[in-house]
């Protein structure tokens, strides 16, 4: 009897030893196929454009491709809805945007809340910019103040939609300067664009993206912490006197049944592409600007600020009660 214990208890250790050396290996070993990228938008965007952007990195650094794919539906909503459906092995990521997925779900239920998704990188953002054409008589901020101030809701935006980053900086903006604008939402960035290139509106709530594309646009301040490196004239809303920063950002989030070690290891994998100075300078080129916050205490304190000042930018706007 004492043999055969002896013989069942070094089977069960053994196996105890195999299962977590095979989970242990696996971890380290990780990426060993190809990762899906789901973006939950059609192509074309931003958020592809960066996937784009990120993949031949991803390629180089880690042996293995990204497959970008698509699942656009409800401004996002569709794919974060099904995200914690999907297989949490690692080998499934999606991308998020801000404020996309706090806003969406505080105006009505889109099948998932934004405390379900887990970020594991945000990564980058658009900031937002007061955009003109070259032959504005708008030079500077304070010439469009001036104006709006003797002339209450005569001066008209264009902006990307309702609810989105452009929207609530005017919303913002307008309260912070002390006056009223018109902003009429257009169906994204490149519609916005056509109507400021078009004069149907007085100047267009845009990113540090659009100048970067377009001819004959130029900014009249960036919502940055600091100058963008692509456009060192452009001052920021701070050195103006306005205390806003924000934008479209984005990043990565996977399954919340995706392990602990899984997770760690990926916002590593992110945030080594987010620092190799040849992708900064494709990323920043093309008007974008970078954020680190990986997977932790960063992120988290990361969403906790944008919640807070998203909700009630949204509540400003009348978007959400």
């Amino acid at each position: 009897m004492k043999t055969f214990h002896k013989i069942l208890f070094t089977a069960v250790a053994f196996a105890i030893v195999v299962t977590f050396g095979f989970i242990s290996t696996a971890s380290a070993e990780y990426p060993d196929k190809p990762v899906r990228y789901i973006i939950p938008f059609g192509p074309g965007g931003e958020s592809d454009i960066t996937a784009r952007f990120q993949e031949p990195f991803f390629k180089e650094k880690f042996g293995q491709n990204l497959v970008i794919e698509y699942k656009p539906g409800g401004g996002g909503a569709v794919g974060w809805a099904q995200l914690n459906t999907m297989k949490g092995d690692g080998y499934v990521i999606m991308g998020t945007n801000l404020p996309h997925i706090i806003i969406k779900p505080l105006q009505k239920d889109v099948g998932f809340t934004t405390d379900d998704i887990t970020n594991v990188y945000m990564f980058h953002y658009t900031p937002d910019a007061i955009c003109v054409i070259d032959a504005s008589p708008f030079k500077t901020v304070q010439d469009l103040i001036d104006f709006a101030k003797k002339n209450p809701g005569k001066v008209i935006f264009s902006g990307s939609g309702k609810g989105t980053a452009n929207h609530l900086a005017q919303v913002n903006f307008d309260g912070m300067a002390g006056i009223k604008t018109t902003y009429v939402a257009f169906k994204g960035t490149g519609a916005s664009v056509t109507a400021l290139l078009g004069k149907q509106v007085t100047a267009e709530w845009g990113y540090t993206t659009v100048p970067a594309k377009y001819d004959g646009i130029r900014m009249l301040a960036v919502a940055m912490e600091k100058r963008h490196p692509v456009f060192p004239d452009v001052p920021t809303f701070r050195e103006l006197g306005f205390d806003l920063v924000s934008g479209a950002y984005r990043g990565i989030a996977v399954p919340k049944s995706t392990p602990e070690d899984i997770r760690k290891k990926l916002a590593g994998m992110i945030d080594e592409i987010n620092h190799d100075p040849a992708f900064i300078k494709k990323m920043e080129d093309n008007g974008f600007a970078m954020l680190n916050a990986p997977y932790g205490a960063k992120v988290d304190a990361f969403m906790a600020k944008q919640k807070k000042i998203i909700s009630q930018a949204a509540k400003n706007a009348g978007i959400i009660k």
